[in-house]
């Protein structure tokens, strides 16, 4: 049986600016990545953008896609949020927090500067196969010391895969450093159960 969202209440862009301030590492909750960073919302086209992510898996795509179906319903689209949003989905009592994707412009070894995918994957692999020109959370300045822990793929989407399952060793991303998860951020520092899609929703 899929999944229905019952109840949506919408948060403001302004809101949503100042919760991503409070955002911290995962491993260093005293550290707030984004405190004084340049945070905007923007329309990106997908082809600007660089994934870090090597694969989508196409149940976890099939859940976006029903998202997106089921936010429509209640007058919200996916692609363009203007702020966030909790839900609540049927039989659960706990609301789930939707931000936009969050992408980091990133500098490079090479000096090249390019709008990395932090978080929304899924979502942002939907918006390039539907041809759609996304909504984004965009951060600028994050400290240098700091950066989203894997490299963007060079060859943009045309390096990711979309597969069932992962088989064993796989490498899903390209880290930048060994202790790499010590530069995760932490985005339910800020938010209620952010991510939680994979967890919440059965497969459609």
């Amino acid at each position: 049986m899929e999944w229905r969202i019952a109840r949506v209440q919408y948060r403001p862009e302004g809101d949503l600016l100042e919760r991503l301030r409070r955002v911290t590492l995962l491993k260093r909750p005293d550290v707030y990545v984004y405190r004084d960073a340049a945070i905007s919302l923007e329309e990106i086209p997908c082809e600007d953008l660089y994934p870090a992510q090597r694969y989508v898996l196409v149940q976890e795509l099939q859940k976006v896609r029903h998202l997106q179906w089921e936010l429509e319903r209640f007058g919200f689209d996916l692609f363009r949020l203007n702020g966030y949003l909790k839900i609540w989905l049927d039989g659960e009592e706990d609301a789930i927090d939707l931000l936009p994707p969050v992408v980091e412009e990133s500098v490079e070894r090479n000096g090249r500067v390019v709008n990395l995918i932090n978080d929304g994957m899924h979502r942002l692999y939907l918006a390039y196969l539907e041809w759609v020109v996304p909504q984004v959370i965009v951060v600028r300045g994050v400290p240098e010391d700091l950066p989203y822990y894997a490299y963007p793929i060079p060859e943009k989407w045309k390096g990711v895969q979309m597969v069932k399952d992962l088989p064993p060793g796989y490498i899903k991303k390209w880290h930048r450093i060994r202790d790499h998860h010590s530069l995760y951020r932490n985005f339910n520092s800020a938010f209620d159960n952010v991510g939680a899609p994979r967890g919440y929703f059965t497969a459609s």
